[in-house]
């Protein structure tokens, strides 16, 4: 970066002085310019690609404990609204810790804008710095992984840097924590809204052919509201819920969420109520981190990635029919392909590293896929999984009447 580059008040040859400090764990400290929320955020930075859609990206509870750098230099241009926000449990109102960007945040230019992004970040504690070398910081990660960082923000430019050095190395890394306790809900809720029409916006759900109990590992909105448009009757329940929670309300299937962390920790206590509801052949569907704890429990393995998934330019396929999806991703952590067991067949891999993104048992009605079919960037190419869940449940229910 320069010195000056993406400070608003900057003017002429001079240089002022830096308001933030990203201070990486090898001791790496990057300068830049402070926004959002001042004081120091730890996390784990990675990189996204997305050109749109950062307020849905900074509200997804997938990114509890990160750091997102963004590679699109223009972030917050067309300001926030109160539509796009995906988490759902106000207590965890954002996932992120902080954000990088190269460019300086403007003023919003969109007719849904309710409010200046700088404002808004703010408001939701999210520490950001700008003008930042993005491009650098994102082949770093390419090249040596995803760091633990401390974001720094201090309007007068003092920063005890030695303390933060100190403070990034001895930040635990992602893999082992299990973050979900963080996002999850605290109470059983019911959910009927719908995705957004012009120009009526929002709908509600009236009535549903299927009873879908939704786990909440950090479940996004848009998820809830394309299981209500396929017509399931959902009820969402904590991460911590029992087998015996679950199925005591006569589930036509159940969903298993995206989230944040290390899914082996989560897994701790989630795999074994999974195991029971397979057991119960009830239809299942996962994604992401519910993708990735399905295959736990069927004895496969997960691994920590180098870089991670960040992105909504990312090309998949559907082994099954042959045809090319552009996806979401989100995801530190994926599944070992070679460790699924014969009855769990590869559905989905990726086009850019060949990695697992999705299988199906053959022994049981579930299924799961690795990326986000809700967030859309296709825009529609993977919500037929929503209606390949339906006809899961409509397939057993057919089962059960003969």
């Amino acid at each position: 970066m320069t010195a000056h580059e993406g400070n608003p008040a900057a003017s002429g040859w001079s240089e002022p002085r830096a308001t933030a400090l990203l201070v990486l764990a090898d001791g790496t400290v990057l300068e830049g310019f402070g926004l959002g929320a001042t004081g120091e955020a730890p996390g784990e930075v990675c990189f996204n690609t997305a050109m749109t859609g950062y307020q849905e990206i900074l509200t997804d509870p997938s990114y509890a404990g990160q750091i997102v750098t963004f590679t699109f230099p223009h972030i917050g241009n067309v300001g926030v609204n109160d539509d796009d926000t995906e988490t759902v449990n106000a207590a965890a109102s954002s996932g992120v810790r902080g954000i990088v960007l190269h460019a300086t945040i403007t003023e919003p230019s969109n007719w849904r804008a309710s409010r200046h992004f700088d404002a808004w970040l703010k408001a939701h504690n999210i520490v950001g710095i700008c003008g930042v070398d993005t491009r650098a910081l994102t082949a770093l990660i390419r090249d040596n992984g995803m760091p633990n960082a401390i974001l720094a923000h201090s309007p007068d430019g003092v920063f005890d840097i030695p303390r933060l050095q100190k403070l990034a190395a001895a930040l635990p890394d992602m893999a082992g924590l299990d973050l979900v306790p963080m996002v999850t809900s605290a109470q059983r809720y019911d959910w009927d809204e719908t995705p957004w029409q012009w120009p009526a916006g929002y709908g509600k759900r009236d009535g549903g052919a299927h009873k879908v109990v939704a786990i909440d590992y950090g479940v996004k909105r848009n998820i809830l509201r394309l299981l209500s448009k396929a017509g399931c009757d959902v009820t969402v329940v904590p991460s911590t819920a029992s087998a015996e929670e679950i199925l005591a309300l006569q589930p036509d299937g159940v969903f298993l969420s995206n989230g944040p962390g290390d899914p082996a920790a989560t897994g701790e206590y989630a795999v074994p109520v999974i195991k029971e509801l397979l057991a119960k052949k009830v239809p299942t569907f996962g994604i992401c981190l519910g993708h990735q704890m399905l295959a736990l429990a069927v004895g496969g393995q997960t691994m920590k990635m180098k870089q991670g998934h960040h992105g909504a330019n990312h090309p998949v396929q559907d082994k099954t029919t042959g045809k090319v999806e552009i996806v979401s991703m989100n995801h530190g952590f994926a599944v070992d392909p070679a460790s699924l067991p014969a009855h769990a067949v590869e559905t989905h891999v990726s086009l850019f590293d060949g990695s697992n993104s999705g299988f199906a048992l053959t022994d049981r009605p579930a299924f799961s896929v690795q990326h986000h079919p809700e967030a859309s960037p296709g825009p529609q190419d993977s919500h037929y999984l929503f209606k390949r869940f339906v006809e899961m449940m409509d397939a057993e229910k057919a089962k059960t009447a003969a």
